[in-house]
């Protein structure tokens, strides 16, 4: 490639063609179609010989090596040669050896070269006699174009000049069918923006064009190059751009439907309290154990919270709550849970073998117990907070589809999949191990205690994490996988605090505001007669002996019997 003009092809016509060579000459030319202009260094009879065959539709330039004929000149070399022949006759010389011989009158070839390398003259020709530094004449060419469609003068015509440079008189040129505009001669065309050139190998002005893919932008003209990891390349793909940053919204269905059942569960359980503190008093609510009540409502209210905590926009102090209370509102309800469950099965374990009341069932006792469950949790978020600090992070590779035009980083906390279900770990193990005692108090008579509403809200709450698990992992491949998992999250504990609430509280709530008649004090009963009265309830038609005659507790009695525990302790 020499001044913006490459080679397609190089081919050598030969000085005596054999029948047909000319054809196979043509042939390989029309190879190359897109090179349109062809240049040919040969003398006139080969030129109209190639005219002669199928190279009419090619667009054709020919050159010639300038020359002048100069009859003085040409006169004056015959009078030197015969004068040079008579003196090397009378000296005694040869034809036959090289001029430089000197008989006589000559320079040595150096002495002469010093003398005519500087030179430069004016010629008779009209042009300019000089040498270069190799002692060379530069090349002097006319440039003829054969031109067919000229009909006032067909035939050669000389449309340039080559003397150390190329000089074209476009206006005197002529192409196919008379157009007088240039042809273009290209084999390939520059590469939209966007694309790189993959050249040809061995042909320097053929390239292929090749789109810079995925995240690449076009470096420069031969080379693409993947955009950062928070860049995304610009549409013609000639740049790249900052990558939007998105979270959740508030008005996105992702969140407005967590948001609505936290919000109805908030309500619900905001009335629950306030009916309780109405009726603190009242049997119903003494009976249930108000302390460990007012705390598992406490828990049941941060559950529901935690949903406005994990749709708002992620900062520092919004992810340092999220870490607190993920975990911290079911680890308040299922440790309050287990302590009831524990109380009912040691009570009736008790019974069983002593008239003498279990140690640790007072209010007091539950709410110690409770409270350092609960220390387990906040202990663990506290060591997360001093080893980890709550920062927000921007993800950029959750969202980076094929497609960059649909890439976006993602503005959360810096909690990962693992570190969620770490943090709700805790909670998993005190509510299953609620369940295990759930199961074994569940001969207990439902009307002596929570054991079977709270066991049925055990095993609710297990179905719904169940359903949880794959759900959340699940979608860890989604392009929303954000959005499904924090609302996966969120209405999954929702849920659960929805079954605690509406299981344990609902139906106490119904009757202290619908049948207050049944909200009455009733008379009190030892521990000794309360326990024999709940062993004879368990028992079957089958445990009669002798003929005697199954006993059925007073159902009264036994309603309160949990607040004749809470008297006598």
């Amino acid at each position: 490639m020499s001044g913006g003009v490459c080679i397609a092809q190089s081919v050598k016509i030969p000085r005596e063609p054999t029948a047909g060579e000319f054809d196979k000459i043509i042939k390989r030319l029309m190879e190359t179609s897109n090179a349109r202009g062809v240049i040919i260094f040969a003398n006139e009879d080969d030129i109209n010989l190639s005219l002669s065959h199928s190279f009419v539709s090619l667009y054709i330039n020919f050159i010639f090596f300038k020359s002048s004929i100069f009859y003085h000149f040409s006169s004056y070399l015959w009078f030197f040669v015969i004068f040079r022949r008579l003196n090397f006759k009378k000296a005694g010389c040869s034809c036959c050896f090289p001029l430089k011989w000197r008989c006589h009158m000559w320079p040595h070839g150096d002495e002469l070269l010093k003398v005519t390398r500087p030179v430069c003259l004016a010629g008779s020709a009209g042009t300019s006699v000089l040498f270069n530094e190799n002692g060379d004449a530069p090349g002097r060419y006319d440039i003829f174009q054969f031109q067919m469609t000229n009909h006032s003068h067909p035939g050669y015509h000389v449309i340039g000049q080559w003397t150390n440079n190329l000089r074209i008189n476009l206006e005197e040129m002529q192409w196919s069918g008379g157009d007088r505009s240039v042809p273009e001669s290209i084999c390939s065309f520059p590469c939209n923006p966007g694309e790189r050139k993959k050249m040809v190998k061995g042909v320097p002005c053929c390239w292929h064009c090749e789109l810079c893919d995925g995240y690449q932008y076009q470096l420069d003209e031969f080379n693409c190059e993947t955009c950062p990891s928070d860049m995304r390349p610009v549409p013609n793909r000639t740049a790249c751009r900052p990558t939007p940053i998105i979270k959740l919204e508030w008005n996105s269905p992702w969140a407005l439907v967590p948001a609505s059942l936290a919000m109805l569960g908030i309500l619900a359980t905001s009335a629950v309290v306030i009916t309780f503190i109405r009726f603190n008093d009242t049997p119903i609510v003494r009976a249930s154990g108000r302390e460990l009540s007012y705390v598992l409502l406490t828990g049941i209210f941060l559950i529901y919270l935690i949903t406005f905590l994990m749709i708002a926009e992620p900062g520092v102090v919004v992810c340092a709550f999220r870490r607190l209370l993920l975990g911290l509102g079911m680890a308040i309800t299922y440790s309050a849970m287990l302590t009831k469950t524990n109380r009912i099965y040691r009570i009736f374990e008790q019974g069983k073998r002593s008239v003498t009341p279990p140690k640790f069932i007072s209010p007091t006792s539950q709410l110690v117990i409770t409270f350092i469950l609960v220390c387990v949790q906040v202990l663990g978020v506290f060591v997360w907070f001093g080893v980890v600090p709550p920062h927000t992070i921007i993800d950029y590779d959750e969202l980076r589809p094929p497609n960059p035009d649909l890439a976006r980083g993602i503005l959360k906390c810096d909690m990962s999949d693992l570190s969620i279900i770490c943090c709700l770990s805790y909670s998993i193990v005190l509510m299953v191990t609620c369940t295990v005692y759930a199961v074994k108090s569940r001969g207990v008579p439902e009307t002596f205690n929570e054991a079977k509403p709270i066991g049925f809200t055990m095993y609710t709450t297990c179905i719904v994490w169940l359903a949880f698990v794959p759900i959340f992992f699940g979608t860890a491949q989604s392009t929303e996988k954000l959005f499904i998992q924090t609302a996966t999250l969120t209405v999954s504990m929702s849920l659960s605090a929805s079954v605690s609430l509406g299981m344990l509280y609902m139906p106490k709530v119904y009757v202290i505001v619908f049948h207050p008649e049944q909200n009455v004090q009733k008379r009190k009963r030892s521990f000794k007669a309360v326990v024999q009265a709940a062993t004879l309830s368990q028992k079957s038609p089958s445990d009669k002996q002798n003929g005697e005659t199954r006993i059925e507790p007073d159902r009264t009695d036994l309603k309160n019997a949990f607040f004749c525990i809470y008297k006598k302790s």
